[in-house]
């Protein structure tokens, strides 16, 4: 147990002493993104009934930084220890496997969900945001921040320089997250895109959590949650798996 402390307050500690990159800057993107799309968008569309465009969006940016974020953290730390060679001093100690996966998996969390609370934060001078079930809010951030802090796991094993890693966000976390709902509802889209963006668990993860703010989905919450319940999992199944059999670890 001292040793999993030992690790998860490193992870907090990383990413807390360069603020400035991991926490301010996904924030004024996040900013931004509002800025442009709601100046454009916001006497055009209207999502849901009785809820406004920028509204709409507030929870989509919020939701896709924490993503971004969380994955960002654990896949960052893991490449950079194996490509500096410190992750020896992660791998000797009496340290589980379990325990190696919830330091780095709350870590993620905990900066994706400060990234997430800033987001709010910060854009809560443009309009007044409800929430009218917290729980629902809170499930599915931590659902999803824990399901992309397992990927950057799962990437940072596989990736053996930065450039694979890049390409993993770049092709595979990035479109994902964009095409998931967060600038649109999807019953917007034509029928092919609609089936096609349900195959996306990243979808379920944003209209999950801005159901908590509106009581209004695209689907819904329980089907939501059971999917991004059923994707952590397997994940985390994967992630233990990887880690037990050292893959790209132990060479």
């Amino acid at each position: 147990m001292d040793g999993f402390r030992t690790l998860l307050f490193k992870e907090l500690l990383r990413f807390w002493k360069v603020s400035f990159q991991t926490v301010l800057a996904p924030l004024l993107t996040a900013l931004l993104y509002l800025l442009i799309f709601s100046h454009v968008l916001e006497e055009h569309v209207q999502p849901y009934p009785g809820v406004s465009y920028t509204a709409f969006l507030i929870p989509g940016l919020a939701m896709m930084s924490m993503l971004q974020n969380s994955f960002a953290n654990s896949s960052s730390s893991l490449i950079q220890s194996k490509i500096t060679g410190n992750i020896v001093f992660m791998l000797l100690p009496p340290l589980s496997h379990a325990e190696i996966f919830l330091a780095y998996a709350l870590a993620s969390v905990v900066r994706g969900a400060t990234v997430g609370i800033g987001v709010i934060a910060v854009t809560a001078g443009f309009i007044e945001l409800p929430v009218k079930f917290p729980l629902w809010v809170l499930a599915f951030a931590l659902f999803g921040s824990a399901i992309l802090g397992s990927l950057g796991i799962i990437a940072g094993i596989w990736a053996e320089k930065f450039d694979q890693l890049a390409a993993f966000q770049n092709f595979i976390i990035m479109p994902l997250t964009f095409l998931s709902g967060v600038f649109y509802s999807i019953h917007s889209l034509p029928p092919f895109w609609q089936a096609l963006s349900h195959v996306n668990p990243f979808f379920y993860m944003i209209d999950g959590f801005r159901y908590g703010f509106f009581g209004a989905s695209d689907v819904a919450p329980h089907l939501s949650l059971a999917i991004v319940g059923g994707s952590f999992l397997a994940l985390s199944f994967l992630t233990l798996w990887l880690l037990g059999t050292g893959y790209k670890l132990r060479q």
